[in-house]
């Protein structure tokens, strides 16, 4: 098993993002929408923070508590449409639960939401016309090419709950020229045996599936890039989509969880907020 070290890749992104911002004297400015006591948001925005400050960004978090309004939220979220020294906006997923998250990311202005959840870059992004490159798919690309092989005309398969998910990530794939298909993985822990084929003739293999050690490697070809995109919590341990138990004596890339994606995704953040104030100077 040989694995993609995310969070050195990431720890050097973040490194030129920094030399960047000190370069051109930027002032890089990014609000976060916050929303309940979900503890994982509230650890994922402190890592997101942490980046930040580390690199010289200014991160400055809205946060509310579970009964908030939807008033509330979209006050504050246009406060930050229309702030000039505001460069990008997130809001932090999942939200409450009476609140439904399209209709919040919606209200952000989409050339400020450096996500790139909102339906409009998504679509743009569709259309190789993006103005912001989604940040989870893009940690996962970044991932892929790590592994210098080349992929042209290559077999992939996305593995994932959403079909939002599965028009962006099959894209983002395709665009590098491979053949892309797509398995749904909601509330289930077995795959049938068509499935467990696609996966075998597949040279790069995407979860987000968010169940515990759900793809085996023994249904893995040699060679294959495995990106473990889930995350879930087993026994107060975080582990991801792929049991790596069975992974260790095969030649085979993967991301580990944590430690894959989820530095990756960080970085990408970062530098879409470092791209936006860039723009911003050019204005």
């Amino acid at each position: 098993m040989k694995k993609i070290n995310g969070k050195e890749i990431a720890a050097k992104k973040l490194l030129k993002l920094k030399e960047d911002i000190e370069e051109l004297n930027l002032e890089p400015s990014l609000g976060v929408i916050l929303v309940g006591d979900d503890a994982p948001s509230h650890l994922y925005v402190k890592l997101k923070e942490k980046a930040a400050k580390e690199i010289g960004i200014e991160l400055r978090k809205y946060i509310f508590d579970a009964e908030a309004s939807e008033d509330e939220l979209r006050l504050s979220i246009e406060f930050l449409n229309n702030d000039l020294d505001t460069h990008g906006i997130i809001v932090q997923l999942p939200l409450a639960k009476q609140f439904n998250a399209d209709d919040i990311v919606s209200l952000v202005n989409p050339k400020k939401d450096v996500d790139g959840f909102h339906s409009a870059n998504q679509e743009r992004f569709l259309h190789n016309e993006e103005f912001i490159y989604p940040v989870f798919p893009r940690a996962i690309v970044e991932l892929i090419d790590s592994c210098n092989v080349i992929l042209s005309g290559k077999k992939a398969v996305v593995i994932g709950k959403s079909d939002v998910f599965d028009r962006v990530m099959t894209h983002a794939l395709e665009r590098k020229g491979l053949k892309t298909q797509f398995i749904q993985c909601v509330d289930r822990v077995i795959f049938s045996q068509k499935e467990k084929e696609i996966i075998n003739q597949s040279d790069v293999i995407v979860t987000a599936c968010g169940v515990p050690r759900v793809l085996s490697c023994d249904i893995v070809q040699d060679g294959a890039i495995v990106i473990d995109g889930g995350i879930s919590k087993v026994d107060g341990k975080t582990v991801g989509d792929v049991d790596v138990k069975n992974c260790i004596d095969r030649d085979i890339f993967i991301s580990p969880v944590p430690g894959g994606v989820g530095p990756m995704t960080i970085a990408f953040l970062m530098e879409n907020v470092v791209q936006l104030a860039k723009r911003n100077i050019k204005k």
